[in-house]
């Protein structure tokens, strides 16, 4: 479970990274570089997905992703943009990251 749980983080990292990235250059008018390695990020969160154990199918990976991804995303606004979640988000994300812990992981 170890294993899994990283790698849903580095598929996180991966794709608002490149995300983000691709944000500043597309909106904000960085160098073409800054889109590229946006790009090459994403393409990084595709492949990631894939090296989860056999039993967690593209669906059940996807979904349970999803609601990390909430989770990863306001950490994010919080660590490099300064915004601040508010109660409600909050609790979302709570209630995100138990519903993506029982679609990987409850026994089936």
């Amino acid at each position: 479970m170890l294993r899994s749980v990283l790698l849903f983080a580095l598929a996180g990292l991966a794709e608002i990274g490149g995300g983000y990235l691709m944000w500043l250059w597309l909106r904000e008018g960085r160098p073409v570089w800054v889109g590229a390695v946006g790009a090459l990020m994403l393409v990084l969160y595709g492949v990631l997905p894939t090296l989860q154990a056999q039993s967690l199918d593209f669906a059940r990976t996807y979904a349970a992703y999803g609601g990390l991804f909430i989770v990863f995303s306001l950490l994010w606004g919080r660590v490099v943009d300064g915004h601040v979640p508010d109660a409600p988000s909050l609790w979302g994300a709570l209630l995100a990251l138990v519903g993506a812990a029982v679609i990987a992981y409850w026994p089936r």
